[in-house]
């Protein structure tokens, strides 16, 4: 029987983490948070003080950290946990990071006796809780094999995308401009709609049975007509993202105009003090524009031509 452990227990991490327990799966975990290993541990996880204790004689090591840096500092910095693992352990980088950020990461860890799955997930809090989420994924045939048990208890489907790392963090990036971009639109077509008279939840029950419909705004407009939504992701992990897509497009030579325009939005959120906020708070950007939360009933006044 293999020995699993994830380091990262997020809104994201602790849905994964349940998901492998209720699989039958014995999981240690670690996450810089007490209430978060908390949590886990009431999940019935064994939680752990360091990452390095999480990762002690484990065979498979799930990481789902915010980012690169996080991951490196896990892995190979104070929380040398790639040193505790045991031989030859497969290591599946959950997380969304640069392709090149990914091939390093790959090529420390294969340095250390290690095999690394590239294996970055979409599908948000709702995907990780339900145990649906998409992975993205490629590394070595057997290091699949070996981590199908984990796979399978935090996804519905999972893309092999080829034997080397990076490839599938280039697919992740690439989707997130879709869902940055996405993101943005929902914030704009609600403050709009609002803003010209329309009544939120109605606009919000039209769009979502219509054509003009996309997950993230299915998932997040529900959000931005709270006024305080429960933080499932935040501002700064879209600004980090859409960085990495306009990173892409540098790379790769092609002009990304939208994904600029979400990009400066996301940053006028960061630049509010909203950074840390739930990412659906990005509404917040033309509330302050159009002085009209959009969690408010349209003024009679309003109604006609959106002016007053």
């Amino acid at each position: 029987m293999s020995r699993a452990a994830i380091i990262g227990l997020g809104a994201m991490g602790q849905g994964m983490a349940r998901n492998i327990l209720a699989a039958g799966i014995a999981l240690k975990g670690f996450d810089l948070s007490q209430s978060a290993r908390a949590r886990f541990g009431q999940a019935g996880g064994a939680a752990a003080e360091t990452a390095a204790e999480a990762a002690a004689g484990c065979d498979l090591l799930l990481v789902m950290v915010a980012t690169a840096e996080q991951a490196h500092e896990a892995l190979f910095g104070s929380g040398a946990a790639a040193a505790a693992l045991a031989s030859d352990a497969v290591v599946l980088l959950c997380s969304t990071v640069a392709p090149a950020s990914a091939r390093n990461i790959a090529t420390r860890l294969q340095d250390m006796g290690h095999q690394m799955i590239d294996a970055p997930v979409s599908g948000g809090q709702v995907g990780a809780d339900a145990g649906t989420l998409t992975v993205m994924a490629s590394g070595p045939e057997d290091a699949f094999l070996r981590a199908d048990p984990l796979l399978a208890a935090v996804s519905d489907t999972v893309y092999r995308l080829g034997s080397e790392p990076g490839l599938g963090a280039t697919h992740k990036v690439v989707h997130q401009l879709a869902a940055g971009v996405h993101l943005v639109a929902a914030a704009e077509l609600m403050a709009l709609g609002v803003k010209a008279g329309c009544d939120a939840q109605t606009l919000y029950e039209i769009v979502s049975g219509a054509a003009g419909n996309s997950w993230m705004f299915s998932d997040r407009a529900p959000r931005m007509m709270q006024a305080d939504p429960e933080v499932t992701s935040t501002i700064d992990i879209f600004i980090k993202d859409v960085g990495l897509v306009l990173e892409a497009g540098q790379d790769a030579g092609a002009p990304l105009p939208m994904a600029e325009a979400a990009f400066a939005v996301l940053r006028q959120a960061g630049d509010m003090g909203l950074g840390a906020r739930d990412d659906s708070e990005v509404v917040r950007v033309y509330e302050a524009k159009t002085a009209r939360p959009v969690n408010a009933q349209p003024k009679d006044e309003d109604t006609t031509n959106g002016t007053s």
